[in-house]
């Protein structure tokens, strides 16, 4: 049995504006309708006797995670929520641990959530290859037949040339790192070279044993706080504190690297990790200037740029190589050779205590979804929308009052003592301090405007007296 474990734990900071430490790219539909994540867990249905995933994930984004499987029709296996980032390593650690409560030992297929995979048949061909050397107890690494010299990557040096189409695998000679272009050249030349892939297979028993021979340390933070994981509604959360004990570190360098039982199977699937602006450029479809366009544009004489309207026309004229991402509230412009400097200006944006780093204007929430229209001194206006039969929490603030103004469908609101129904046009005033909560009963989105006033506007000014999904105090401002 395969058990396809997905991790989907990353920030995609080269990917901003469009990704945010609280809305990833993984969570995007950056290459089709459906996000990359949705894009992984369905290029899994043809593989032969598979189980249904387990996702590896951030806490913070647990309800988006649950959300778009949920549009897909799949239950996962288990969503596993980390209070912290740790890298891969500990990440499958726990996936393992995980997948041997029944007294089973599967093969686990480890995929990063964020890839794109053109040639799916051709992927399961070398899943389905991949079995009999896990099963044999070989760590199986997917390198990807390289189809240039890129610096951007790892490599992997196999021990003899494969070919991808001979579904053969090899034991690994060792493993590099992002090398210079001259470098990178002579390791393509040489046909021993594949681009480290990130993507794994092996069982889960000698994954550990692995583990538990070359960092003991992590594996035995790892069961520590796997000891002490809890059930949250259809969540498995692990203890913080012992989580965050655990050394970070990547599957490469935990045991990849060390391991005699290492093999490197070759895959061209067209594979690209979507890891910068101009590597999304690469796989997207382009006019006949080499430009790929999103959303309203309009071009005259530009060429082989990247131009993403969201809520504004982009108008681009004379211009080249450039990427042009624009949100509602935040432009990108940056020399196509430059992208990858997009994450200096995420850092600026975390020292500053920004929050076009972390949110969008528009902020899920697992009982809709609201957005930013406008701000001033002691208000603040926003557009809340409530999917049918859901309901916020049941809450006050320290600081605020609120008035609502039912735009479309019909809410059910509590304030204080009173429960009451408002149709469209219809309002309501939430005084200072009172207890309150809003719900939509009905069988169509409900949206309403809402307009804040007082000292503080903060998000982190709710007290949350009840909460259908078991959100604390530390989820404010977050979730």
């Amino acid at each position: 049995m395969i058990l396809p474990v997905i991790l989907s734990g990353g920030a995609g900071t080269r990917l901003w504006p469009l990704s945010r430490e609280l809305y990833p790219k993984q969570l995007l539909p950056l290459t089709s309708e459906r996000t990359m994540l949705q894009e992984t867990v369905c290029r899994l249905e043809d593989l032969p006797a598979v189980a249904a995933p387990l996702i590896v994930c951030n806490d913070a984004h647990r309800f988006m995670v649950a959300e778009q499987l949920r549009q897909l029709e799949i239950s996962p296996s288990a969503i596993i929520l980390e209070p912290c980032g740790r890298n891969t390593a500990p990440a499958v650690a726990i996936a393992a641990l995980q997948s041997q409560l029944a007294g089973d030992d599967p093969v686990l297929l480890v995929l990063p959530a964020d890839h794109v995979i053109k040639n799916t048949k051709a992927f399961c061909q070398a899943v389905g290859a991949g079995i009999k050397y896990a099963e044999a107890g070989q760590l199986v690494t997917f390198g990807i037949v390289p189809e240039g010299p890129e610096t951007g990557y790892g490599y992997i040096k196999a021990q003899k040339k494969l070919s991808a189409a001979s579904l053969a695998a090899c034991p690994v000679a060792k493993f590099v790192e992002k090398p210079d272009l001259a470098t990178a050249e002579g390791y393509v030349a040489s046909g021993d070279y594949y681009w480290n892939s990130g993507m794994f297979m092996f069982k889960a028993s000698n994954f550990l044993a692995e583990l538990e021979l070359h960092r003991p340390d992590i594996l035995q933070a790892c069961r520590s706080a796997f000891s002490a994981i809890s059930t949250d509604l259809d969540f498995h959360r692990l203890e913080e504190t012992r989580f965050a004990a655990c050394p970070s570190e990547s599957i490469d360098y935990a045991v990849m690297e060390k391991t005699a039982h290492a093999v490197v199977l070759p895959l061209s699937v067209g594979w690209n990790d979507v890891g910068s602006w101009s590597a999304l450029w690469d796989v997207k479809a382009k006019d006949r200037d080499g430009n790929v366009v999103v959303g309203d544009v309009l071009i005259e004489g530009a060429q082989n740029c990247f131009l993403h309207a969201g809520r504004r026309m982009i108008a681009a004229v004379g211009v080249n190589d450039l990427v042009v991402v624009e949100t509602a509230d935040a432009v990108l412009v940056a020399q196509k050779d430059r992208v990858q400097d997009v994450k200096g200006i995420v850092q600026q944006l975390k020292q500053q205590k920004r929050t076009e780093a972390l949110l969008h204007r528009r902020v899920n929430r697992p009982w809709g979804a609201y957005e930013g229209v406008d701000v001033g001194d002691r208000f603040q206006v926003k557009r809340i929308t409530v999917t049918p039969g859901a309901r916020l929490s049941l809450q006050k603030h320290h600081h605020r009052a609120e008035h609502w103004v039912v735009v479309k469908g019909t809410a059910r609101v509590t304030c204080g003592e009173k429960i009451f129904l408002l149709g469209e046009n219809q309002s309501t005033y939430i005084p200072l301090g009172e207890v309150h909560r809003l719900e939509n009963p009905g069988q169509i989105p409900l949206e309403i405007i809402e307009v804040q006033s007082g000292t503080y506007l903060g998000e982190d000014d709710i007290v949350r007296l009840e909460d259908a999904y078991g959100r604390n105090d530390d989820d404010k401002g977050k979730i």
